[in-house]
């Protein structure tokens, strides 16, 4: 069997193993333009031929008008579930099925979780809430004494979100609270892309322009 066959088959097995996903919302002809886009994305990234964080975060930027340097690393970190630096192509369109799609509120109040949680212990600090907070608000308003108002906020943000009173956020409480109050789902920073990008996005998809990218 040649190389590029072999290549084809493995094409073929993963997007049947990503149409019967039930993490991934995508339609089958969806899929496999997203498997192409990829492609396009990563046919010039030797060795690994995978997408990197630095071709992540253009793409971000480019196409969802993301620019907070920490979120764009977390929403890199959420992708890459087997944490090895790159994402594939599985890891490729299941976590733009959350990102695009956002069909299952479970999935996506997960992954803004996921996003929020710096150092991945399973809980928003204070800490977290004031790291985000901080570096969100001085780029905005470029007042770099305002940590008092700050650490105001992210108590004020901290009565909402602690459901169990511990001093710090579970994704229970998280989930808990946004299904109460969905705006507080971006409490921290806009780690989704807007309805506007999301569907200039899927129109990529539906045209298959992924040269565009």
């Amino acid at each position: 069997m040649s190389h590029h066959n072999s290549k084809r088959q493995e094409q073929t097995k993963l997007i049947e193993k990503l149409t019967k996903k039930h993490t991934c919302n995508f339609k089958k002809h969806e899929i496999e333009k997203l498997i192409y886009m990829y492609q396009e994305l990563v046919k010039n990234s030797p060795p690994s031929y995978k997408i990197d964080r630095s071709k992540f975060r253009d793409l971000l930027h480019q196409h969802f008008e993301m620019t907070d340097d920490i979120l764009l690393d977390r929403v890199f970190r959420a992708f890459d579930q087997d944490s090895d630096n790159y994402i594939s192509q599985e890891e490729w369109v299941t976590g733009l099925s959350t990102f695009i799609d956002q069909s299952e509120p479970e999935s996506v109040i997960k992954f803004c979780f996921m996003v929020y949680d710096l150092n991945g212990d399973g809980y928003i600090s204070r800490e977290e809430m004031f790291q985000l907070l901080k570096y969100s608000l001085v780029k905005q308003t470029h007042d770099e004494d305002s940590d008092e108002s700050i650490k105001e906020l992210v108590e004020l943000i901290l009565k909402k979100l602690d459901r169990d009173h511990d001093g710090r956020v579970s994704l229970l409480d998280f989930t808990t609270s946004v299904k109460e109050e969905p705006l507080l789902i971006e409490a921290f920073g806009t780690c989704l892309p807007s309805q506007k990008m999301r569907d200039c996005f899927r129109t990529l998809i539906c045209e298959g322009q992924a040269k565009k990218l």
